[in-house]
């Protein structure tokens, strides 16, 4: 039987990294992530959806559409709601040659 690196398996499922398809994969993987660390954190502060919109100044079905998928999400509400969830919120910028972080 024949073994496969996990590198190897996503390669194959998802493409090649640097592929359309593998950084399409990779995005939307984030945004979820971004999605459902929203939705932890609001829930362990004991918020509700309406409260946490409220705070940030945004309908309730905002929320839970971040808490969906936040890839429609700008930098200023995302920034919003972690500031209202009392985040630590921490950007990391890599580039060739250049790395740039910027934390909140």
């Amino acid at each position: 039987m024949k073994t496969y690196t996990l590198d190897q398996v996503q390669d194959k499922l998802i493409g090649k990294i640097g592929t359309p398809h593998r950084d399409r994969f990779e995005y939307e993987f984030q945004m979820d992530l971004i999605g459902k660390a929203i939705k932890q954190t609001r829930q362990e502060r004991h918020l509700t959806q309406e409260e946490l919109g409220k705070l940030i100044g945004v309908q309730k079905a905002q929320i839970s559409r971040l808490e969906s998928n936040a890839s429609n999400a700008t930098i200023d509400t995302l920034m919003r709601v972690f500031k209202a969830l009392k985040a630590k919120v921490k950007l990391q910028v890599e580039l060739p040659n250049l790395k740039v972080r910027v934390g909140q």
